[in-house]
């Protein structure tokens, strides 16, 4: 009798958690909507892919999978084929994407990087992530202990917006150098779309519920080895500190949940606080100085801070930020005002902040022929080269032909006369007049004829080069990425 108590208890308790994430999605996904389920192999991600697959067909939506492969353990080859087989006996198309994680004080913030790129990349309504209740704990005492403020400590939202800015600097910062391996993922997988959801349906639910899922539907999944090791941060807590508290705070996942969400609503405040402040000051992506000025520090720091994230930056810690607000407020108008972000700068030009991804400083004896392509790739410049055929605008065919024509960066000396009425003149000052900001100066693709130059985009084409009425053109274009 006992035993058949426990074992509908059993099975309330997985019907329950089928019919929570089912609400989860309802709330957020339309019917058609295309998903992608982050898959580590853990049982989280395994019972989350377990579930979804059960409604997919009931809520009538696309279901893919995705396994980040980081190339760190020994086992990740074996992790990948228990992935490949899991989604296979669901019929489900899984891509496995292998990512290099960059080196640096934190293996773990490396490594969570490199998988959440790899996850924006794909084409999808929503991307729904296995993270749940006690997570949620641990994220928030990691960021309590790190000293985070009130963004931070609102931790992990049920759903959100993907931070597209923050995916598109940081893949192009990061120099394109994921290495996919599609393994049947068909059309689900092509090119990006703006702005999927991030899902976390599992994050009211608490990890013993999950397993118990797991083992009720006698699933399968696969332990990473480095999970036992409390060198990590994380895993300290979840082995020594946690277990602890629970002795005396058995409901603390619940309470911890709670006050995420009063963070959370209190970042919400800071954020419109923020918008108010910024409202005259924020304009094609760039913060006016001025509006900085006007404020108390307190409320300057919350507006920065805004800025930053608006441009998916990871925010400096607290001197930084500082250091940030001090320069930008007091340094000389002609100062070169640049402060380190990790994949970032922020820069100031013309009385404006403007966040830079970084990108590898061009080469001055860059060099590339061109032959008459419509279209000249340029990755070194971050960027696309368009030649278009025209007649009468642009540069003159016949005159272009007379000597090889070639493509490259500035380099110093050089001189330029977009206006026939006016003198031949040095490109730094046409650079400087045309307001290009420095440090995209050095970057910019310079056309020239032979020895001579003859296009700088954004300043324009040589007097002698110009094309006249009737004359066979081409008109070029520069399309940075």
């Amino acid at each position: 009798m006992a035993s058949s108590r426990k074992s509908q208890r059993s099975k309330r308790a997985s019907t329950d958690l089928v019919s929570r994430v089912a609400g989860h999605l309802r709330e957020c996904i339309e019917p058609g909507g295309r998903l992608v389920v982050g898959l580590s192999g853990g049982v989280d991600s395994v019972v989350l892919l377990d579930v979804l697959s059960r409604i997919a067909k009931r809520r009538r939506f696309v279901l893919a999978a995705l396994h980040v492969n980081h190339q760190i353990s020994p086992n990740a080859g074996r992790w990948a084929a228990f992935c490949r087989a899991a989604c296979r006996a669901r019929g489900i198309p899984l891509r496995v994407v292998r990512v290099k994680v960059k080196g640096g004080d934190s293996l773990e913030a490396a490594a969570r990087a490199a998988r959440y790129d790899a996850l924006l990349s794909q084409k999808t309504d929503g991307i729904v992530l296995a993270h749940n209740q006690d997570d949620q704990a641990e994220t928030l005492l990691l960021q309590l202990l790190r000293g985070a403020g009130v963004k931070g400590l609102a931790a992990m939202p049920l759903v959100r917006r993907d931070e597209s800015g923050r995916r598109k600097e940081r893949m192009k910062a990061e120099g394109g150098r994921m290495n996919e391996k599609s393994l049947g993922a068909g059309k689900a997988f092509s090119s990006l779309i703006p702005h999927p959801l991030i899902i976390r349906p599992l994050l009211d639910i608490p990890r013993a519920e999950i397993e118990a899922y797991a083992r009720k539907r006698k699933l399968e999944w696969i332990e990473d080895e480095s999970n036992a090791d409390i060198y990590f941060l994380r895993n300290f807590l979840r082995h020594e500190v946690l277990p602890l508290i629970a002795r005396r705070f058995p409901a603390y996942r619940t309470t911890l949940a709670r006050s995420a969400g009063h963070f959370a609503e209190a970042s919400k405040l800071l954020d419109e606080l923020a918008a108010h402040d910024g409202a005259e000051y924020l304009r094609d992506g760039a913060l006016r100085v001025a509006g900085l000025r006007k404020l108390s520090r307190e409320r300057a720091r919350n507006l920065l801070r805004h800025f930053l994230a608006g441009h998916g930056v990871i925010m400096p810690n607290a001197e930084r930020l500082e250091e940030a607000l001090r320069q930008s407020l007091t340094a000389k108008d002609d100062a070169a005002v640049c402060i380190d972000l990790g994949d970032f700068e922020l820069r100031r030009f013309a009385g404006a902040l403007q966040v830079v991804a970084k990108i590898p400083g061009s080469d001055a004896k860059f060099f590339r022929p061109w032959r008459g392509e419509r279209e000249l790739s340029l990755p070194e410049l971050s960027g696309v080269l368009s030649m278009t055929k025209g007649r009468g605008a642009g540069i003159s065919l016949a005159k272009l032909q007379a000597k090889p024509v070639s493509v490259h960066v500035r380099g110093g000396g050089e001189r330029l006369q977009p206006d026939c009425r006016r003198p031949r003149r040095s490109l730094k000052n046409l650079l400087q007049e045309a307001g290009v900001p420095p440090w995209r100066r050095d970057g910019l693709p310079l056309l020239f004829c032979g020895n001579k130059l003859v296009w700088v985009p954004g300043i324009g084409i040589d007097c002698e080069f110009q094309a006249q009425a009737g004359d066979t053109s081409v008109v070029p274009e520069w399309n940075a990425q």
